[in-house]
């Protein structure tokens, strides 16, 4: 005996469906359907999520980066009083992150908005500032530096 006359034994044959025969009409694919008949192709799952982002309705037109983080001139009011003297305080992003008005991890844009009053004199830098804000700013004998 050589090695190339070695057969396995009980080996099985896969099974080949939907050829009629013993199996009936259906073959064993059971009855109607797409997987029932040949060629079928069922979409991936990629395609169904492609098809739930909205069409049009500006979604690309979205904002590219985040909001602007808006305080209060009454909040640095209460949160600043401390440092008011005689020279004026000079606000930055880092000031503010250490006084805990803005989040540490923060990274966008600071907005003062006008809401409440001020009775110290600030240099805002660094910062956006709404027209009524700058105007009690200014009128406090602050200023708002770019």
């Amino acid at each position: 005996m050589q090695l190339h006359q070695i057969s396995k034994l009980n080996r099985k044959t896969a099974r080949r469906i939907g050829r009629g025969g013993k199996r009936g009409t259906t073959s064993g694919r059971g009855q109607k359907g797409q997987k029932s008949r040949s060629g079928h192709v069922i979409r991936p799952a990629s395609r169904d999520l492609l098809i739930r982002l909205p069409k049009l309705r500006g979604f690309r037109n979205k904002p590219k980066g985040p909001k602007p983080f808006l305080l209060d001139l009454g909040m640095l009011e209460r949160r600043l009083k401390t440092l008011a003297g005689k020279a004026p305080v000079v606000v930055t992003i880092a000031l503010l992150k250490e006084h805990e008005l803005v989040p540490s991890r923060y990274q966008g844009v600071v907005k003062v908005l006008g809401d409440g009053g001020i009775s110290f004199p600030l240099h805002l830098k660094g910062l956006k500032v709404s027209a009524p804000a700058k105007k009690k700013i200014e009128s406090a004998g602050g200023k708002v530096l770019e």
